[in-house]
């Protein structure tokens, strides 16, 4: 239905995610992320939006993506439906794949990332997914965004996509949260919004809002 990759910025310690479905609202239901704790990216047949809080709250306590997601899937009944992958603010990565998601499902990850997905067209979807945000250039979130492109192009979710979506949080600056809940061209549609929200008056307020280093920004 999904997929999805996390990911830490190794220049600016930001964390980030990015997903894209063949269902409405992807944005909603999957990405879930705290500068303070990690991010999360809950999907499969049966999506727990419970689970992605859940494990971020672990890990804002101190837990590591791995004891979190250990945590979290052992206790639940429905964990043959769900898939969920975490990032750590440390860069540790976990992935839980339900077996009663739709083929294809999986999982890849590397330093600092963590790439899934289920009801893909096939293995190639996450390799590229991967391939793209380790060869991308750009800003973080255009990497992001270069893999979700990729994916789409290798073949991406059986039924097409609908929706996509992008989180990337941060110490140091604004959250940068952006959804297309429904589009017939959902990634290229998330493109052209990023691109939106880099410019104008827009861009030129995001210096006023408090982040987590300065909370008094914009205080006169």
């Amino acid at each position: 239905m999904t997929f999805s990759i996390l990911a830490q910025d190794l220049s600016s310690g930001a964390i980030g995610g990015a997903a894209a479905t063949g269902a409405l609202c992807v944005g909603g239901w999957v990405l879930r992320g705290d500068s303070r704790a990690g991010i999360s990216a809950s999907q499969g047949a049966a999506p727990s939006t419970i689970w992605g809080e859940d494990a971020l709250e672990r890990m804002r306590q101190g837990r590591s993506a791995s004891e979190a997601l250990t945590d979290l899937v052992g206790a639940d009944r429905g964990r043959e439906w769900r898939q969920l992958a975490l990032l750590d603010r440390a860069g540790g990565t976990a992935c839980h794949t339900g077996t009663r998601n739709t083929d294809w499902k999986g999982v890849l990850d590397g330093p600092g990332f963590v790439v899934s997905g289920n009801m893909l067209a096939g293995p190639q979807v996450l390799g590229a997914l991967r391939d793209a945000y380790v060869n991308a250039s750009g800003s973080f979130a255009q990497r992001l965004l270069a893999a979700l492109s990729a994916a789409e192009a290798a073949g991406g979710d059986i039924r097409g996509l609908q929706s996509a979506a992008l989180l990337v949080v941060s110490d140091d600056t604004p959250p940068l949260s952006l959804r297309v809940d429904w589009s017939e061209t959902p990634v290229d549609a998330l493109h052209d919004l990023f691109r939106r929200s880099q410019s104008g008056d827009y861009a030129a307020w995001l210096p006023t809002v408090p982040t987590r280093n300065d909370p008094e920004r914009g205080h006169d």
